[in-house]
């Protein structure tokens, strides 16, 4: 039997996850709790689940809307102002630094963060996750993120349909869908951002919180990197990658953080909420 998060796993170090320090963290926190007095009538075990799928619906067509904004960005490439002008020097230099050794090793490593090695690897480190923790909440995070990155690719590549710079610039095998936003950067940041965001949880010592951070960081960046090394994407593939991708993170990190606080404000059985309690209990919204 999967249990839910424990109090320990409310908190990241000292930071409570339930509490929000800022303005508009309080102001989310706010709307987040009125929507889940409105959800008791489903059951006080659902209104805190509302709340989550909610969000994380809401925050996702948002974040699959920006993808229409990199049109702009697809202008800018074809301007060659920006920082889209840094896309075929950043190219003409990885192929310089290219040699057969240091192509085989990096076309091993991309593949890692591809359509078959990211799913792999995400799904394993998931059942690793809720076995090891008995915990549902490892697989409900990651089956949202991964949603919504699939979402945010396919919605990319089909609304800026850019071009994959030229094969005798790349390295086989070669790759045929459109080139904007770099999937492999996209799902590799976002599914890594999930399971570090788990995984900091769990963690008592800021040491290990900051390695796992930098392992993660080292990871996203380096898959991201591979893909213009072996001259599979521009560089603005890569960054529009990263930045949909923390956009994404940060949306499911925001919809977890909603439904904890929901359920910490719920009542202990089902039935009205009794409004002296309500009011008791979001003191930390305030």
């Amino acid at each position: 039997m999967l249990r839910d998060d424990t109090a320990h796993e409310e908190r990241i170090g000292s930071r409570d996850l339930a509490s929000w320090t800022t303005p508009v963290g309080r102001a989310v926190a706010r709307a987040g709790v009125a929507v889940g007095h409105g959800a008791l009538r489903l059951g006080a075990w659902s209104a805190a689940n509302v709340v989550l799928l909610l969000t994380a619906l809401v925050g996702g067509l948002v974040v699959v809307g920006l993808t229409s904004v990199s049109a702009e960005v697809y202008e800018s490439v074809i301007e060659a102002d920006g920082l889209a002008g840094l896309d075929r020097p950043v190219l003409d230099a990885a192929v310089g630094w290219r040699s057969p050794g240091l192509d085989h090793a990096i076309t091993l490593y991309t593949d890692v963060g591809g359509p078959i090695g990211m799913p792999v690897l995400a799904t394993l480190a998931t059942i690793l996750m809720v076995w090891r923790w008995r915990s549902r909440t490892p697989l409900v995070l990651m089956l949202i993120a991964a949603a919504g990155s699939l979402a945010m690719t396919v919605t990319g590549k089909e609304l800026i349909g850019r071009a994959r710079p030229p094969r005798s610039l790349a390295v086989p095998p070669f790759e045929s869908s459109p080139s904007f936003p770099s999937g492999h950067t996209l799902n590799a940041t976002v599914l890594t951002g999930i399971a570090v965001y788990l995984v900091l949880r769990r963690l008592d010592r800021k040491r290990a919180r900051t390695a796992t951070i930098l392992a993660g960081v080292a990871f996203v960046v380096s898959m991201g990197l591979s893909r213009v090394f072996l001259g599979h994407h521009w560089l603005t593939d890569v960054v529009a990658g990263w930045l949909l991708g923390l956009a994404w993170v940060a949306v499911v990190v925001t919809a977890h953080r909603l439904y904890l606080t929901v359920r910490r404000v719920e009542p202990d059985r089902p039935g009205p909420l009794d409004a002296r309690a309500a009011r008791s209990r979001t003191q930390s919204v305030d």
